[in-house]
C-alpha cells in the first residue's frame, strides 16, 4: 500500500493539465458574518468549480490514478487507468466568476440582500498550480417587521388563514427565500387537500418593500385570483371526485385515450367502476380495500398520496398511475391505471463445498406466486437439500455422512388481517400480513435433528416511510432430536447448560415488536443538495414464555421452577424478555467524506420458567459488526478470557451488550471506498455463572471491561450492495492473562483480526 501511495505521488499533480494553464490545486471560503449565519462547509455547494477529490483532506488519490496513464490515448492501458482516476481539473475563469456570483445569490436568498464576494487567486508558475480564496461579506441581514395578507376573496382567506398558527414565516425572522417557498408549499397542500385540485403554488407571490438605510421589511403575501384566459381545469375551484375507475389491464405503450379504453368485462363495486381486460386477476374488494379515493366526497391529495402507497403494495403490478379528469364546473373523475406483472417465477440455485477434503453439494428451487388468490396474496416455497460425503474413523457414529433437507413456505397478505378489527381500522394503518413455516431435518455424524419454526407478524410503514413497524403476535421455535450416539450430550457438555441446550429438545414461543426510523432521503443527493446529517433508530423487543407459563400456573404448582421447570409436549420451554436497540448517525462532510457514530445496547432476562437465556437469543461480541478486533465470538463476556475451545466458543455470550464505534468513510475511486474506525464494547452476564467467570455486570466495574480496537477496511460499491474488508487490531483488552493494552504492546498474529461481510456495519 505504501509503494502503491509513494508511485502515485512520484508524478507530477499537473502533468495532464495543458500549457498556459492550471492545475485548480484548492479552494477557500471565509465568511466575516458577525451572526454566524453561515457555515463555510455548506456554502461550498454553490461553487461551480471543485479541485479534484482529496481522500482523508490530503491526498489526491484519484488523480494520482489517472497521471500514472500515458499521453497516448489510443492505448487499453491508458484509457483503462484515466477511467479508474480522475482527470486534473483545470482553473477556468469563467467558473471561478459564476462561483462568486452563486455565492452572492445564496446569502442574498438568505436575506443578507447587501452581501459582496470577492474572489483572489494564488498562482504557482513552476508547478502550474492555482489556488482560489472566496471572501463572503453578508453584511446586515434583512429582518421582516410585519407580514400583511392579501387574497381574492373571503373564502380563500378563511381557508388560509385557518391555518395561520402553523405558518412558517413570522415576524422577526430573516428574509429567507427558501422559508418563502416553504410557505408556498404548505398553503398549496393545505388547499389542494380541501379540493383545490388545480391549484398551483405559482399563484402565491410575495413582495417585501424595505426602506432605505433600514433593514427591516415589510412583507406581503399575494394569494392572485386565476389568471385570464388559463385553459382547462378551474384552479381557484373545490373539486367534488364524481366517479372513480379503475382500469386493470392499461398499456402504457398504447395510443389509446385511458377515457375510451377498451375493456371486456365492467363491475360496479362499492362505488367504484372496474373496467376489467381478459383476466379479473384481482377481486374487486382488493381493489375496494387500496382505493382511498371516494366518489361523492371532496378532493383531496393525501388521500391520493395513501392510494399510490397503498397500490404499491400489490407485488401484482408492475406500474400504477392516477389520472382526473374534469367533467363539470366543480366535477372530476378520477382514473387509476393498473398494469399488471408477471404472477410466478422460479429460481435455482446449486453450490459445491469443500471441508478439509471432505467434498459435498447443495441445491435449492424457489417458487413465487404473487397473487395466489386474486389479491395479489404473494407465496413461496423453497425446496433445498444438502449432502457431504464423511472420511476418516466412523467408528460408533450413527451416521456416515451429513445431510439437510429443508422446506419453507410463506405468504403475504397486502392487508391486516386479524380478526375482530373493523374494516376501517385495517384499510387505516395500511399494513401487510405474513405468515411463515418451516422445517429442516438435518443428519450430523453423532445426532439427527429437526428444527421447525412458524409465524406470523404485521408489517407496515408511515410518516412517509420514516417509520417501520413490526409485531409478530406469535413466532414458534422448536428443536427434536430424535436419535443420538450414546451419552452424546454427556460427553461433550457434562456440566455446561448453554452447550446442552443447544443439543437438547427445546420450544420456545414468542411475541415481538420492531420499531425502525430514519430520516434518510430516498433519492441520491445531488451536488448542492447533500444531506448533511442522517439519523438510524432501530429497536427490538421480545417476551416469551408468558401464555404458557399462566396456563401452567393455573392448573399446576411448582415450588421451584429451576429444579422442575414447567413443561409443553414434555419440553422445557424458555421464559424471558428481551430488547435490543441501535442508534446511528451519519455526519455528511462532502459527497465524498463521512463520519459515523453508532451506540448499540441490548438487555436479556431469564425468569419464571427459565434461569438462562436460550443460547439462539444471546448476544456475542466481535465481529464484523462489533468490536471489529475481535473474532466473531471470541470476545467477552466481561473479563472472561476464552481459549478459542468449542466449549469456550458456546460460553462467550451475555444477556447484556454494548457498542460503541466511530467510523471515517471515503470514496477512493471507481467503486472503492477507505473506512477507518474505532470499536468499544463488550457483553456481560445477568447471572453469575459457574462456566463464565468474570462475566457477570457490575455497575461500579463494567466501564474498565469495554474492550477496544482500531483498524481500516476496504470497501466495494457496487450500488446495490457493498462488500466490507476490514482489519481490526485490538487497543485494550479486558480479558483475565490477556495483555491489557495491545495497542502498546502490538502483536500482530496475536491482536489482528480480519472481517468479510456485505454492507456497512452499521
Amino acid at each position: 500500500m505504501t509503494g502503491l501511495v509513494l508511485c502515485l505521488y512520484s508524478c507530477s499533480s499537473s502533468r495532464h493539465v495543458p500549457q498556459g494553464k492550471y492545475l485548480l490545486d484548492d479552494i477557500k471560503i471565509e465568511v466575516n458574518d458577525s451572526t454566524h449565519s453561515f457555515d463555510a462547509s455548506e456554502m461550498s455547494v454553490y461553487l461551480r468549480q471543485h479541485p479534484n477529490h482529496k481522500m482523508l483532506w490530503s491526498m489526491k488519490l484519484r488523480l494520482g490514478v489517472f497521471n500514472l496513464s500515458g499521453n497516448d490515448s489510443t492505448k487499453w492501458w491508458n484509457n483503462w487507468v484515466r477511467k479508474l482516476g480522475e482527470a486534473p481539473v483545470v482553473f477556468d475563469s469563467m467558473l471561478m466568476a459564476a462561483s462568486s456570483s452563486q455565492l452572492q445569490k445564496a446569502m442574498i436568498n438568505k436575506g443578507f440582500l447587501n452581501a459582496t464576494v470577492i474572489a483572489e487567486t494564488d498562482k504557482n508558475e513552476k508547478k502550474k498550480k492555482i489556488k482560489i480564496d472566496y471572501k463572503l461579506n453578508p453584511g446586515i441581514p434583512y429582518v421582516i417587521s410585519k407580514i400583511d395578507y392579501n387574497f381574492p376573496d373571503s373564502i380563500f382567506q378563511d381557508l388560509v388563514m385557518k391555518d395561520s398558527d402553523r405558518f412558517i414565516i413570522r415576524t422577526g425572522d430573516y428574509l429567507d427565500r427558501s422559508a418563502l417557498e416553504a410557505q408556498r408549499e404548505q398553503i398549496t397542500q393545505s388547499l389542494r387537500n380541501r379540493g383545490y385540485y388545480g391549484f398551483a403554488k405559482e399563484f402565491i407571490t410575495f413582495n417585501a418593500d424595505t426602506t432605505s438605510g433600514s433593514n427591516l421589511v415589510e412583507l406581503t403575501m399575494t394569494l392572485n385570483p386565476p389568471y385570464k384566459g388559463s385553459p382547462g381545469i378551474r384552479t381557484h375551484n373545490s373539486y367534488i371526485v364524481k366517479n372513480v375507475y379503475y382500469i386493470t389491464d392499461y398499456d402504457p405503450g398504447k395510443n389509446d385515450s385511458f377515457r375510451n379504453y377498451p375493456f371486456q368485462d365492467s363491475i360496479n363495486y362499492k362505488g367504484l367502476t372496474i373496467l376489467y381486460g381478459k383476466n379479473h386477476y384481482l377481486r374487486p374488494e382488493v381493489l375496494y380495500e387500496n382505493c382511498f379515493i371516494e366518489p361523492g366526497k371532496i378532493f383531496r391529495q393525501r388521500e391520493v398520496e395513501r392510494t399510490y402507497q397503498a397500490l404499491s403494495r400489490l407485488n401484482i403490478l408492475k406500474f400504477n398511475n392516477i389520472r382526473f379528469i374534469p367533467v363539470g364546473q366543480d366535477l372530476i373523475d378520477a382514473y387509476i391505471l393498473l398494469t399488471p406483472g408477471r404472477s410466478q417465477s422460479i429460481a435455482l440455485e446449486v453450490e459445491g463445498t469443500n471441508s478439509e477434503g471432505d467434498l459435498g453439494v447443495a441445491a435449492s428451487v424457489t417458487y413465487t406466486h404473487r397473487n395466489i388468490g386474486k389479491g395479489s396474496e404473494t407465496f413461496t416455497g423453497k425446496l433445498r437439500g444438502a449432502y457431504e460425503s464423511l472420511s476418516g474413523n466412523l467408528e460408533g457414529l450413527i451416521h456416515d455422512r451429513y445431510m439437510e433437507y429443508s422446506v419453507e413456505g410463506g405468504v403475504t397478505f397486502p392487508k391486516f388481517k386479524a380478526p375482530f378489527l373493523s374494516e376501517k381500522f385495517k384499510r387505516k394503518i395500511n399494513a401487510t400480513t405474513e405468515l411463515n413455516v418451516s422445517m429442516t431435518y438435518q443428519e450430523r455424524p453423532e445426532y439427527t435433528r429437526i428444527i421447525s419454526t412458524a409465524g406470523w407478524s404485521y408489517k407496515w410503514i408511515n410518516n412517509r416511510n420514516k417509520n417501520r413497524f413490526v409485531f409478530t403476535p406469535i413466532d414458534i421455535n422448536y428443536v427434536y432430536l430424535p436419535e443420538s450416539t450414546n451419552n452424546f450430550i454427556d460427553e461433550i457438555a457434562p456440566d455446561n447448560p448453554l452447550l446442552r441446550y443447544s443439543y437438547e429438545d427445546h420450544f420456545i414461543m414468542r411475541m415481538g415488536f420492531t420499531f425502525y426510523r430514519s430520516n434518510k432521503r430516498g433519492e441520491s443527493p445531488r451536488r448542492g443538495d447533500l444531506q448533511r446529517s442522517i439519523y438510524t433508530i432501530r429497536t427490538n423487543f421480545e417476551i416469551a414464555g408468558n401464555t404458557l407459563f399462566l396456563i401452567n400456573s393455573i392448573f399446576t404448582h411448582r415450588n421451584s421452577f429451576h429444579t422442575n421447570p414447567y413443561k409443553i409436549f414434555g419440553i422445557h420451554y424458555s421464559q424471558y424478555f428481551k430488547f435490543n436497540g441501535d442508534y446511528t448517525i451519519i455526519r455528511n462532510i462532502d459527497p465524498r467524506n463521512a463520519l459515523a457514530f453508532h451506540v448499540g445496547f441490548g438487555l436479556g432476562y431469564p425468569y419464571g420458567n427459565s434461569s438462562i437465556l436460550p443460547f439462539e437469543k444471546r448476544f456475542y461480541g466481535g465481529g464484523a459488526n462489533g468490536v471489529r478486533g475481535w473474532a466473531v465470538r471470541t470476545l467477552g463476556p466481561g473479563r472472561f478470557p476464552g481459549t478459542n475451545s468449542v466449549s469456550d466458543f458456546i460460553n462467550q455470550c451475555g444477556d447484556i451488550r454494548l457498542d460503541l464505534s466511530m467510523e471515517l468513510r471515503t470514496k477512493l475511486f471507481w467503486i472503492l471506498e477507505l473506512g477507518a474506525f474505532i470499536d468499544a464494547g463488550n457483553i456481560w452476564t445477568i447471572h453469575n455463572y459457574p462456566n463464565q467467570p468474570g462475566g457477570l455486570f457490575q455497575f461500579d466495574s463494567f466501564y474498565k471491561e469495554l474492550a477496544a480496537s482500531y483498524g481500516i477496511g476496504l470497501r466495494l460499491d457496487f450500488t446495490y450492495f457493498l462488500l466490507r474488508f476490514d482489519m481490526g487490531m485490538k487497543a485494550y483488552n479486558p480479558a483475565m492473562g490477556s495483555v491489557r493494552f495491545p495497542l502498546i504492546h502490538p502483536d500482530w498474529s496475536r491482536d489482528r483480526a480480519f472481517h468479510f461481510s456485505i454492507g456497512y456495519p452499521f
